[in-house]
């Protein structure tokens, strides 16, 4: 699918005057808050943002300020993890 917006020529020149990629930035904004709001998950972000592996990922959500919330139940688990591979 494809979408268009209509930014003003004043706006868009500056902007992309200043290095920017509109539809790439368009994107990621519209990506990021999807995934934000629950509505994709880090698969479907991956498939739209064209990001090869999970690691890429985490790397692009870390370099944009948005982290996965976690929960006791996560740092439970991964302390159950660890005491398995120390024994």
């Amino acid at each position: 699918m494809n979408v268009t917006l209509r930014i003003p020529d004043d706006i868009a020149a500056r902007l992309t005057a200043a290095g920017a990629d509109l539809e790439r930035d368009a994107l990621e904004g519209f990506a990021l808050e999807a995934f934000r709001a629950g509505r994709l998950t880090r698969y479907e972000l991956r498939l739209i943002l064209g990001i090869d592996t999970r690691h890429e990922l985490d790397g692009f959500l870390k370099a944009r300020g948005v982290y996965e919330p976690v929960t006791l139940d996560d740092i439970q688990r991964d302390l159950e993890d660890l005491r398995a591979f120390r024994a």
